[in-house]
């Protein structure tokens, strides 16, 4: 079940911390958004070091499917409505500063960076697309409406931005992380005011970034609020089509579809951490009635934080918190969030602002209608009866026979069989691991 960038990858390996140390700028979590806020501080010459629990970019970075766009489903609709123009056109900003960023690091670096079109298609929704296109058009992009798909199934149509990108993320972080201030292995088990305990040495720092995909620290933000966690399901395919581009539905729930290497990476059969699914035989009934003729090389799953608005926690952890610092709340969409993430922390970091700070300010209002099922996820999982309990807020633990995981409904940390923590918020085994199942 390893994810195809996993396959041949050489990526750099980093000491485990083995002693205190100090510094200005703690980065916890080594995914992609902490190794690229590394990268930036390392290049103005800021001290910083950076601590991830296991090897960097094993988690939800080495699980994408590894799109570099600013299309984010039918996001600018969704944002022009709740928020505004400023606030639509911040967003576009950000993410298309990003892409070049993306762009221009990669003419140096052997990372299968490609250039293709991006779509965000509707299964039976025109309305939806024509919303999206009209929105776009009132912030000052341009987006082509396309009525025929080169997919397997029917469709509405779709929203295309062109000249979009891919590439393969471990190769590039593989490039770019090489002699970077890092130790892996590190797991920081808690923070005890700007002091960061791991199990082998203490880290004091002035400013601290937290980057471990769920924000860990619960007394600050209330993300156990403004969060949930998302699982979906990629198989690659040989023999399969070449759908020269890259393709989302605009649902949660829909298929994804890009090539790479000769093989399709088919992805989807969503759903929130916890629930009960199909997995990877969705995908694969699929493949087997539109690509009869294919065979399946390699499969794997992903999980994503999701937002209350769609739109990611960059910036302060929560308005009282001067010296503490955030990423989190992709949405699916953590190639380019994870530089834009970059890009405005190193720049609060360094001048004390960022220009788009405002569109992603994690304190921004919640009241939004995903609070409220979050709110309803936690109650009910926290009062149901069950010997597995999830060590972050208590809720009941499912088990996941698809997976041979034990998963959090309300928060998405996950267990591996003997307990052992596989997926945050939870910084720690479940108790009684050895007899977990």
């Amino acid at each position: 079940m390893d994810p195809i960038w996993e396959i041949d990858s050489h990526m750099p390996e980093f000491n485990r911390l083995s002693k205190d140390i100090s510094t200005d700028v703690l980065i916890i979590g080594g995914g992609l958004a902490g190794i690229l806020t590394a990268y930036m501080l390392h290049k103005k010459g800021i001290d910083y070091v950076l601590v991830e629990k296991d090897r960097i970019c094993r988690g939800v970075t080495g699980h994408t499917t590894a799109k570099i766009t600013y299309q984010h489903g039918l996001i600018y609709s969704k944002i022009l409505k709740s928020y505004g123009t400023q606030t639509a056109q911040m967003y576009l900003r950000a993410n298309m500063a990003a892409f070049d960023m993306f762009k221009e690091l990669c003419k140096n670096i052997d990372c299968d960076y490609e250039i293709k079109d991006n779509y965000v298609y509707s299964l039976s929704d025109r309305k939806k697309l024509l919303e999206e296109i009209s929105a776009l058009e009132k912030i000052g992009y341009h987006a082509a409406l396309c009525k025929k798909l080169p997919l397997p199934m029917d469709t509405a149509g779709a929203v295309r931005f062109s000249d979009q990108a891919q590439f393969d993320p471990l190769k590039f972080v593989s490039c770019i992380s090489g002699g970077l201030n890092i130790y892996e292995n590190t797991f920081v088990r808690e923070m005890i005011k700007n002091t960061a305990v791991t199990d082998y040495g203490k880290i004091t720092a002035k400013r601290v970034v937290v980057t471990t995909h769920f924000p860990f620290i619960t007394k600050h933000g209330s993300y156990f609020l403004k969060l949930y966690q998302h699982r979906s399901y990629v198989i690659a395919l040989e023999n399969a089509q070449d759908v020269n581009g890259m393709y989302v539905d605009e649902q949660k729930t829909g298929l994804s579809f890009r090539n790479y290497g000769g093989l399709l990476l088919l992805g989807g059969s969503g759903h929130r951490t916890g629930k009960q699914t199909g997995a990877w035989s969705t995908l694969r009934n699929f493949a087997k009635q539109k690509y009869p003729n294919s065979k399946e090389k390699y499969f794997w799953a992903a999980q994503d934080c999701m937002s209350l608005d769609g739109i990611p926690y960059i910036g302060r952890y929560s308005k009282k918190t001067h010296n503490l610092y955030v990423a989190s709340g992709f949405n699916k969409w953590g190639m380019t969030s994870s530089m834009t993430a970059a890009m405005i922390l190193s720049d609060m970091l360094l001048h004390g602002h960022s220009e788009y700070e405002d569109a992603f300010d994690p304190s921004r209002s919640i009241l939004k209608p995903q609070l409220f099922i979050n709110g309803y996820e936690a109650v009910t999982n926290i009062l149901t009866f069950s010997k597995k309990r999830c060590p972050h807020m208590g809720c009941a633990l499912k088990w996941n026979s698809a997976e041979r995981s034990w998963d959090c409904p309300c928060h998405g940390s996950r267990f591996d069989e003997k307990g052992h923590v596989i997926d945050n918020p939870a910084n720690g085994d479940l108790k009684n691991k050895e007899s977990a199942r």
